[in-house]
Order: C-alpha cells, then structure tokens, then sequence
C-alpha cells in the first residue's frame, strides 16, 4: 500500500480514536487505548521538539505515525512562551444533543426519499439531441442509475432489481442492462454533469451553512503502477488510489466543492477554485484548513472574499506579507491571540467527519477499473452523501428541499 494511502488511513482511525476513547496523560507522554483489545500504548508526541513514538507493534515495526500518535496530535496542542518552553493544551472533547426522533425519520425514509430526490435533481439533466443509428438510453436515467447503485453499495449485477423497483414507480424510462451502466460511468462528459449535481443538491442549505472548511482524502483503486524504490534499489508495485479535495459546511457536513485528482497532488492550488465555487452559493465568512493550504495567495483570495481565513502557519514563517494583507493580519492573530484562533480552526475536523461519513456509508475505495469511472464513481458518492444530508436536514430542520 502507498505510503500516503497508509497515512491517511491511520489519520482517520486516529480521528475515531480521538472522538470516541479516553485519552490520559501519564508523565511526560499520553495513554492511549487499543481498539482491537483492551491494551493501553505509551505515546510521546512533540511537534515542536520533533519527538513522536508509540509502544504499538505498528510503529515499532514500520517507524512512521501510527493511528495512537495521530490520535493525541488532534487533542494536543502546543505552544512556545516568551522563555522558550514548550506548554501543551489539551482539546476537551465537546458533545452534542442528537435529536434521535428525526435521525430515526430519516433513516427510516432514507432510501424512498433518496430515490425522489435524485430523480428530482437528474430531471433537469439536458438529453444530448438524437440525430441518427440507433436510440440512446435517456442521460438522465443512466445518471440516475449510476448514483443509485452507488448508494446501495451492490455490484451493477445484483443492483439491476433496483433499477426494476425505481421502473415500477415510474422514475426511469426503461431498466438498462448492467453493462450499459458501466459504459456510461467510463464517459469523461459524465464528470462536470456529476459536479454540477453536488453543488444543486447543496443549495438548499444556503441560508444554513457560513462557516466551511477544506481538506483532501484518498480512495483506494484497483489498479496498480510502477514505483522505483530509491531505498532498495529495485521496482514495485503500489495501489493507485483518487484523491478528492473538498469543500464543506461545519454545521450540516454538506459538500459545497469537490475536485479529483489522480495520485499525489499537492493541496494548496485547489483552494482558490474550491472556495470561489462555494461563495457563488452561500455567503461565506469563515474557511478553516490545515497548514498545506498555507499561501498568501490563499489567504488573500479568502480575505477578498469577504471572508476570515483561519489557516494555521507552518514552522518558521514570518509576519512578513510581501503584498497581502490579510497574510500579516492573520499572522498576527495567530501568534498573539492564539488560543482564540485555534477555536475556530479546530472547525476544520468537520471536514474529516465529512470523509468518515462518505466512506464508511458508500465505501472507502473504488471497483471502477478505468481513471475515468473512478474518479466518476468518487463524485457519485460524494453526490449521495449530499442527497442523505439533505433527508437527515429535511427532518432535523424542517427545510424544504427546492432543488429544480
């Protein structure tokens, strides 16, 4: 498995860990439970003194972060005082009252909603115009289909008797053969279709959402490529896996901006794109992100848009704004009123909570074998994620879903 692939795996086992066990401190390190039984590993963790180990077997065979260290990163954080001294302040963990009622509802009518809301938001799909040979299936079913089996997580053979039930009930034209479904997911014109569907399905949290944040996630392929491995001298295979960069709300969890890429591809150039897409819908005031999207240029842009950028500087940065304002301005907060910042930039764990919610419901990989469908199956489940915020919200708020 790819070394970033492993790493973004422990991170989100990390966050669970982080969210759901008690995390003590025992002298100059942290106690953090196992999940798979009831042992307990010492973890040593300084960011600013470079000092990071655990007991687990897993860092002690492969030397790298493991789950238990990226579980005290998010609780700890740490600050140099005018002496020099390292102080850690402990993140406590905050819970929320669920309103179990309307989670039942919308569990329960999660499916019969989800297929009328799709329907809803595929109707609107343009047909390409027939000219000659043989009658193509309608654009809209087959965008239908795709996203319908995707939510139910079934192979495209045993998926076809939904497509039956949703022929029954009068939401698709004719049931297409499973093939055709495939075929169409390998289709690159499928892919802005598929994105504008994510935003409109976002719109009705417009008056909702103002505060957002961004992060990227990867999803494991099927395929493998060739990788020289300078430390042995020799060729080897790694899984291939779709990194998706994403924009979302801190209340709801709705993705407002999503973009794929293939492989290794830095985060910090898809911020601009991402959240000028999300302030053409929602009044934007705050984007919260880790340090990989730490630019002036970021910066700025977010600043221009009216909005506060809570964006954390990496080790060894000056004040220094070479033409952007809000760079030396959010500098400044960052190092004299730090603890204040870093309330609005823990905001930003709301966008690994997104990810943990696409993947544990519709899958943390991809069977598609082709680039295309892959990254046409990501947006699909991105998509789906969307249509299931929208049903727990329609309950939860009483919000009318208005998406055509």
């Amino acid at each position: 498995m790819q070394a970033q692939e492993l790493l973004e795996s422990r991170k989100e086992r990390g966050l669970n860990i982080a969210k759901t066990c008690k995390i003590t401190k025992n002298g100059k390190g942290w106690l953090v439970p196992s999940q798979s039984n009831g042992a307990t590993y010492d973890v040593e963790f300084s960011e600013f003194e470079q000092k990071q180990s655990c007991t687990c077997p897993d860092y002690q065979y492969r030397k790298i972060k493991c789950k238990h260290i990226f579980a005290v990163e998010l609780i700890v954080t740490e600050e140099i005082d005018s002496q020099g001294t390292v102080t850690q302040t402990v993140t406590k963990k905050v819970s929320y009252a669920q309103d179990w009622q309307a989670y039942d509802h919308a569990q329960i009518h999660q499916k019969e909603l989800f297929m009328q809301l799709l329907w809803d938001v595929c109707s609107s799909i343009p047909q390409p115009e027939y000219t000659f040979g043989r009658p193509k299936l309608l654009l809209s079913d087959m965008v239908f289909a795709a996203a319908l089996k995707v939510f139910s997580t079934f192979s495209l053979r045993r998926f076809t008797t939904d497509m039956k039930i949703a022929k029954e009930n009068g939401l698709i034209e004719k049931v297409p053969h499973y093939s055709s479904i495939a075929y169409y997911m390998e289709n690159p014109e499928l892919t802005p279709i598929i994105k504008e569907l994510i935003i409109v399905t976002s719109l009705p949290l417009t008056s909702i959402e103002t505060d957002f944040t961004i992060d990227s996630s990867g999803f494991g392929t099927s395929r493998f490529v060739k990788w020289f491995d300078h430390k042995y001298g020799k060729e080897v295979d790694i899984r291939a896996w779709v990194k998706a960069h994403l924009v979302c709300g801190i209340k709801t969890n709705i993705v407002t901006a999503v973009e794929l890429t293939m492989g290794n591809e830095h985060d910090t150039k898809f911020l601009p794109e991402l959240v000028m897409q999300t302030a053409q819908n929602f009044t934007v005031k705050e984007v919260s992100g880790d340090k990989a999207y730490s630019s002036r240029k970021n910066l700025q842009l977010i600043g221009d848009l009216g909005a506060t950028p809570y964006i954390p500087f990496r080790k060894g940065t000056t004040g220094k704004s070479h033409g952007s304002v809000m760079w030396k301005k959010m500098y400044h907060y960052f190092e004299y009123r730090n603890e204040e910042f870093l309330e609005h930039y823990h905001k930003r764990s709301n966008a690994e909570t997104t990810f943990h919610m696409i993947k544990s419901k519709f899958g943390d990989s991809v069977r598609s074998k082709t680039e295309v469908a892959q990254v046409n199956e990501v947006l699909l489940k991105v998509l789906c994620h969307n249509i299931c915020v929208v049903i727990h919200e329609m309950f939860e708020l009483g919000i009318e879903p208005f998406m055509t």
